[in-house]
């Protein structure tokens, strides 16, 4: 398994003062509190709405920065999951110049059926990057499609771990993983 960069941006104070700048905002335009179910079947008493700050350019290109400041070299090509980790892959692909394919919850019944749309080769080494990762269940799933296909699977990045065994889980799956932020780093 190869091991993805750890650091993020520069160690320098500027950086972590955007990072924790860049942090609040996310906090204050996605975070809700109430009843929730997340994906995974789990109940929380919040839930970071992804849509919220992917749909907001100012948002989404701060946000293509600093994982782009983690994307390692030895990548080809991004992945996102469909819906959610596709306009993170669109900004990152426009950030770093890397192309990106988008992975499929499930197979097209019409025209060519793939389950990833976009050029994937082989020999490629993709990235999957996703938004928010609660169990890591729907990055697995997605890392797996590229690995089935073929590719090399070189880690997942998200937005956001909300540290519920989701990082734990992609490793024990045999993927490297990496976060911008970690819900302990965030002031809620």
């Amino acid at each position: 398994m190869v091991e993805l960069k750890s650091s993020g941006m520069s160690a320098g104070r500027v950086d972590d003062e955007a990072k924790a700048a860049l942090g609040k905002k996310i906090v204050d335009v996605a975070l809700l509190c109430g009843d929730f179910v997340l994906s995974s079947g789990e109940p929380s008493n919040y839930y970071f709405d992804k849509y919220l700050f992917e749909t907001r350019p100012e948002l989404l290109a701060h946000i293509a920065d600093f994982l782009a400041e983690r994307v390692p070299e030895n990548v080809d090509v991004l992945a996102g999951p469909e819906l959610g980790g596709v306009a993170l892959a669109t900004a990152l692909s426009l950030r770093t110049g890397l192309p990106f394919v988008i992975v499929r919850k499930q197979s097209k019944d019409y025209a060519t059926g793939r389950i990833i749309e976009g050029r994937l080769e082989k020999q490629d080494r993709v990235l999957v990057v996703e938004d928010v990762v609660s169990t890591g269940a729907e990055s697995i799933r997605s890392a797996r499609r590229i690995a089935e296909f073929g590719a090399t699977v070189v880690g997942v990045l998200a937005v956001l771990d909300r540290e519920q065994g989701g990082a734990e889980n992609v490793r024990g799956a045999g993927f490297a993983f990496d976060a911008v932020y970690r819900r302990g780093e965030l002031n809620m």
